[in-house]
């Protein structure tokens, strides 16, 4: 039950976040030349954060030429890569949420449908881990490629101790730190599903009935045993009393022995 209400919320979160990001930055260049300064660099970027092919152009304080320049990295696939799996990951768990409430017999049918459940979700969980760990690396990356102090680095002008270079606004990625988070609880509750779809399957209950055969065996054949130990018991026991049969006549007969000495004297 759980699966089936938390997995579609997690992976709208996940992709939503993640999908839906667009921020930015703002630089200030100030030349010694006033007229020639630029104090409102904006720099917008977004998903899929090909962010080599986000370009700027920034003042030379040189004149009236201008600096045509771009930021550094490419993080499009493993972020690509986390909507993607977010994406189908929801669109399953919708479609698996139909079959369990409207089609629970076909479900169980030959048992291919708990079958199949538990080979996607260990694939789904396998998915989960690998794209929010490739995603949380290419957020890392981002986070370093648009940071204002590293991007004032790449402006010639900003070289020179007569300008003043500045940030002034610097992206809010809050988003992204929680479209990785969503992508971890998503692991987590994918792969802490795969015990109980896997009690689901054949492989389990014919598990269990290869446990509990040998178990059957061994009651039995010690009941066997019990049963003969009794039976042992209590023949013994009336062989004991048939050879102390003797020994009670035997003893019986000790009093003739002093009666035949007195009839001697």
């Amino acid at each position: 039950m759980c699966m089936v209400i938390f997995a579609p919320l997690f992976a709208i979160f996940a992709f939503a976040t993640c999908g839906g990001y667009s921020g930015g930055l703002r630089l200030s260049v100030d030349c010694v030349n006033k007229t020639e300064s630029n104090l409102s660099i904006d720099i917008a970027f977004a998903y899929p954060f090909r962010l080599h092919q986000v370009t700027f152009e920034v003042p030379t304080c040189e004149g009236k030429e201008r600096q045509k320049l771009a930021l550094i990295g490419d993080s499009s696939s493993s972020a690509e890569f986390f909507v993607t799996v977010a994406v189908f990951a929801f669109l399953y768990s919708l479609a698996a949420t139909v079959v369990y409430i409207f089609f629970q017999n076909k479900y169980r049918e030959n048992n291919r449908g708990p079958l199949i459940d538990f080979i996607v979700t260990v694939v789904f969980s396998f998915l989960w881990l690998v794209g929010s760990s490739a995603w949380a690396k290419g957020l890392s990356d981002v986070k370093v490629a648009t940071d204002p102090k590293e991007v004032l680095q790449l402006v010639s002008a900003c070289k020179q101790p007569s300008n003043k270079c500045m940030a002034v606004h610097s992206p809010v990625m809050s988003s992204l730190n929680t479209s990785v988070v969503f992508g971890f609880l998503n692991f987590i509750l994918w792969a802490g599903n795969i015990w109980f779809v896997f009690k689901e399957t054949c492989w389990h209950s014919s598990g269990q009935r290869y446990l509990s055969d040998p178990m059957e065996k061994h009651s039995s054949s010690y009941n066997q045993g019990g049963y003969n130990q009794e039976s042992y018991g209590s023949s013994s026991g009336y062989n004991q009393q048939a050879s102390l049969g003797p020994s009670s006549d035997e003893f019986g007969q000790q009093p003739s022995g002093p009666t035949s000495f007195t009839n001697q004297i």
